[in-house]
């Protein structure tokens, strides 16, 4: 049974030629600019493991960059789409209601952790236009034309959240952009300034969004600050919980609505369903959040939800859209939430966490170019560095890494603003069999590749 399988690797060579055949296709049919460098191509899939035409067997610790944190291919939600498209696939909500779409939202709103006694929730397709609709709404209830973001941010690639993602790679020869989207420092402790505590470092990175009040947007012009509580293409890096606080102190005392994107590290991630419930036990939960990537399993569908007087301030007709809220993609969500509340998802990605943990932190005993291991819940990323004590990155070794596990099985992706870290985005529902088997590959891609 593929989802119980361990990683294989049966041709002699990768790509094999069945894949081959189609990756040519692909360089013959596809913009080259949507990149892939993984030598396989995927017949099918189950839980964290996937078989490629030529009959590789896969372990995914890259899961759709997040998608599949329920897996591939799982039954329950087979079922769900199964019944739901033999009624009908679509309807939009701006001309005939339909109920998938007012059973999620109610969903939502009973367990997403923002502000408010009430909440309301609005669909739409992907991770981008949730973050693009959540500044639409900050924008339209405070009636203020500014946004914060912050460095090493992902939020998309629309006109708006290019703007607002830091990295340009994503959006080279693509201006002028959006006016309004200013930009200040993430709180990056393993990169703090040096000769800083980690609390010394909070009020550094606190002081450095006070600075951007002063040289570029005044509070008062300022709709929101938007953040990921984890950062995912940034470098898998964990926004400290007194930062937050602060930030949220900042907010609560100009106006400002605190957005958190949790378009990847949502959906038990982080060990919570949603990292944003660290937030809220502190006392700082946001007043927006945006999700997407694993809430319909695989389907295209996103989410915004917010306090039901942010959502009754917008202004009619500027939020919505034609596949927002799609009733198949409802319809699948309903029952990742079904299976991750039965099934503890949270407590598999602790579980999952403390396990590679424990062997990432032995494999920094023994291998310099190890600089740091960091992330919240099963959202861990480990940075390579050339030097610990100037860590200075290392893209080359995280390149060479990647491509050598995959050889043996094993799907890793690269993340961070220098492309030298390695995430972790393993569906949750992985065994622990696989976890030990994907470890292995991983510890010993590491020590072939290093010079």
């Amino acid at each position: 049974m593929l989802r119980e399988a361990l990683p294989k690797i049966v041709t002699e060579t990768l790509p094999g030629p069945k894949a081959k055949a189609v990756l040519d296709r692909r360089a013959k049919a596809m913009p080259d600019a949507i990149k892939s460098v993984y030598p396989c191509v995927i017949e099918r899939g189950e839980g964290a493991m996937f078989e490629d035409v030529d009959g590789n067997i896969f372990l995914d610790w890259v899961g759709g960059v997040g998608v599949l944190n329920i897996g591939y291919s799982n039954p329950d939600l087979i079922d769900a789409v199964k019944t739901q498209s033999e009624k009908y696939f679509h309807a939009m909500m701006n001309i005939t209601t339909h109920e998938r779409y007012i059973e999620l939202a109610e969903r939502m709103n009973e367990i997403v952790p923002v502000k408010g006694d009430t909440k309301k929730t609005m669909f739409a397709n992907s991770g981008a236009e949730a973050d693009e609709n959540a500044v639409k709404i900050a924008k339209s209830y405070t009636g203020r034309p500014n946004i914060i973001v912050f460095t090493g941010a992902f939020h998309g690639r629309t006109q708006m959240t290019m703007a607002m993602t830091a990295k340009k790679a994503y959006a080279i020869g693509m201006g002028p952009f959006p006016d309004g989207i200013y930009r200040a420092e993430f709180p990056n402790l393993y990169r703090r300034p040096e000769g800083m505590s980690e609390e010394e470092a909070i009020q550094y990175y606190v002081d450095k969004l006070e600075e951007v009040f002063i040289e570029a947007t005044p509070k008062e012009y300022t709709a929101a600050i938007v953040f990921e509580p984890v950062q995912g293409e940034g470098g898998f890096i964990p926004a400290p919980i007194e930062w937050v606080k602060a930030v949220r102190k900042i907010c609560d005392e100009s106006g400002i609505l605190m957005i958190c994107d949790e378009v990847q590290s949502g959906w038990g991630r982080s060990g919570r369903l949603f990292a944003s419930e660290y937030f809220k036990e502190a006392g700082c939960a946001p007043d927006i959040m945006t999700t997407a990537k694993s809430i319909a399993g695989g389907l295209p569908l996103s989410a915004v939800t917010a306090s039901t007087e942010i959502m009754d301030g917008v202004t009619g007709g500027t939020i919505g859209g034609t596949f927002c809220g799609n009733p198949v993609a409802c319809a699948a969500a309903m029952k990742v939430i079904d299976v991750m509340t039965k099934e503890d998802y949270p407590a598999k990605a602790i579980a999952i966490a403390n396990k590679l943990t424990e062997a990432a932190k032995g494999w920094a005993e023994k291998y310099e170019c190890i600089g740091d291991i960091r992330g919240m819940g099963a959202m861990l990323g480990i940075e390579f560095v050339k030097d610990r004590k100037t860590k200075e990155p290392d893209a080359d070794i995280v390149a060479r890494i990647v491509d050598e596990a995959v050889q043996h099985g094993l799907v890793m992706e690269a993340a961070g603003t220098y492309n030298n870290v390695i995430r972790f985005l393993c569906p949750l529902c992985v065994t622990d069999a696989q976890m030990d088997a994907g470890i292995e590959i991983y510890e010993n891609a590491i020590k072939a590749c290093i010079k």
